[in-house]
């Protein structure tokens, strides 16, 4: 029974690894739905002014949750094992986790200084300010913005991506990809769930 569960364990990630790869994926396309709502929403009013304050504190909430992803995976814990797996699709899924992880960095650090760079109240969630802990020159905000949208587009494109991969894995080759990054009961090497 304890050689089970060690096998069970090795086909999946763990508890924490699971819950930061889904808070991120939901940061993410929450940042980005809520980045186009709002233009679709008048200019100064309290409701499009507030969806871009809890985009802002939510801007920063992915910080922290990346920030901890990262730590918690270089801290030594091993993915499940993928001996099906070729070299090329691994190397190709390591290729697009470490561009997503660029990309997101990229994000984060030009989403920061375009805040700044607008002078304009800088909170999360209005518990911590950091408004002016940066001087940027409002004269780069423009650009700043073109880039924070640009990067936000490259990073949907790649989930996007990569989410199809976890399908044709789990529908066309018929292997554990997806299972094994689902939330819920643990499932055995067969493909059941115990």
């Amino acid at each position: 029974m304890a050689e089970m569960n060690l096998s069970v364990t090795r086909r999946r990630y763990d508890g924490v690894t699971l819950s930061l790869h889904w808070l991120t994926a939901a940061g993410v396309l929450f940042l980005f739905a809520s980045a186009h709502i709002w233009e679709w929403l008048e200019r100064g009013t309290p409701l499009r002014k507030g969806l871009q304050a809890v985009h802002i504190s939510c801007g920063i909430l992915l910080t922290v949750i990346v920030i901890v992803r990262l730590a918690w995976r270089f801290s030594g814990r091993r993915a499940p094992s993928r001996e099906a797996t070729s070299p090329a699709a691994r190397f190709l899924a390591g290729s697009v986790h470490a561009a997503l992880y660029l990309l997101l960095a990229a994000q984060i650090v030009l989403g920061f200084l375009f805040r700044w760079a607008q002078h304009e109240p800088f909170t999360f969630f209005g518990i911590i300010d950091l408004t002016g802990w940066f001087n940027v020159d409002p004269a780069i905000k423009h650009t700043l913005a073109t880039w924070h949208n640009g990067v936000a587009w490259a990073i949907i494109a790649l989930v996007f991506m990569h989410a199809l991969a976890a399908l044709a894995h789990h529908y066309v080759l018929k292997d554990d990809t997806l299972r094994r990054m689902m939330p819920g009961r643990a499932f055995t090497g067969d493909g059941h769930q115990k």
